[in-house]
């Protein structure tokens, strides 16, 4: 391993906190990873991790070390990618909110892989916010108003929003004109992954947002029971058009309150401020961009 390669390795054992999970990141044998390291160590002449049962952590010169080696890697990234007009591989780790993968992204991705062959995509769901570096994912695919600073953040799309109810709800309880007649009625609570707490629901009327949190008897955090919740009759919920579209168009569930819809929903790939993007990052985002500019306004 040369040292370019060595300190790639050494930074993201940093990021990880784990030789172990490097290594599987790396594609690298954990004794390889384990070795490189510690002739690193004996070359520099300092001890650069603190090594516990439990994780690994730098030592005040091994933060130095990490801070310029980051530093060093992106100029080293840009020159090449300036440069020499190489077609970007390796391994890209990315997380996503599953509704938004499947609709979008997974229909799309056979193009992605004929177009970068080299890149190894490793994708995961979750709907929740994830720690971009400890975890180590190169970019994650959310949806909602962004709030984490440390994250750099591209708009990709935004969603038109729809209030939708199941005929039997409705039976029960009316079917209100405008969001004045929401007394008597009540919601399917989506709870925030980040805060626990849950969304009341919004409607847009004379360019403001009006928030009415309604009472529920059932508490949701994930977007597949949070539409069957809604198609049982259990009450109200809010959602992006597409999302329900099959549903609207079967019968099963009915769209209220259109002259006052839900703000629309945007969508952003997030990544961290404080890396250079790779090649291989760069251009998936380019092509998420690609993806949701033909799904504009679904």
């Amino acid at each position: 391993m040369d040292r370019i390669d060595v300190m790639r390795l050494f930074v993201r054992i940093v990021e990880r906190g784990s030789f172990a999970q490097a290594a599987r990141d790396l594609q690298l044998p954990r004794p390889s990873a384990t070795h490189a390291i510690q002739r690193l160590e004996t070359d520099l002449g300092v001890r650069l991790l603190e090594r516990t049962t439990r994780n690994v952590r730098p030592t005040l010169d091994g933060a130095m070390y990490h801070e310029r080696c980051v530093r060093l890697l992106a100029d080293i990234d840009e020159m090449e990618s300036v440069f020499r007009d190489a077609e970007p591989k390796g391994p890209l780790r990315v997380d996503m909110q599953g509704t938004i993968a499947r609709f979008f992204i997974l229909p799309a991705l056979p193009d992605f892989i004929a177009r970068y062959p080299g890149i190894a995509l490793n994708i995961s769901e979750a709907d929740r916010m994830v720690d971009l570096i400890k975890e180590g994912f190169d970019c994650v695919v959310r949806a909602g108003e962004l709030a984490d600073s440390s994250l750099v953040g591209r708009r990709l799309t935004s969603f038109a929003q729809v209030t939708v109810g199941s005929p039997a709800y409705f039976a029960r309880h009316g079917v209100p004109a405008t969001p004045d007649d929401l007394e008597g009625h009540r919601m399917v609570a989506y709870t925030a992954s980040a805060t626990g707490q849950s969304y009341p629901m919004e409607f847009v009327l004379n360019d403001r947002v009006h928030e009415i949190p309604l009472p529920h008897v059932v508490v949701v955090r994930g977007a597949e029971i949070y539409t069957a919740s809604c198609v049982a009759g259990l009450g109200l919920i809010q959602v992006p058009r597409y999302r329900v579209a099959h549903q609207l168009a079967a019968g099963e569930l009915v769209s209220v309150l259109d002259d006052t819809p839900p703000p629309p929903m945007p969508v952003s790939v997030l990544y961290p401020h404080n890396r250079q993007l790779s090649p291989r990052v760069r251009v998936f985002i380019d092509w998420l961009a690609d993806v949701f500019r033909g799904a504009a306004g679904a």
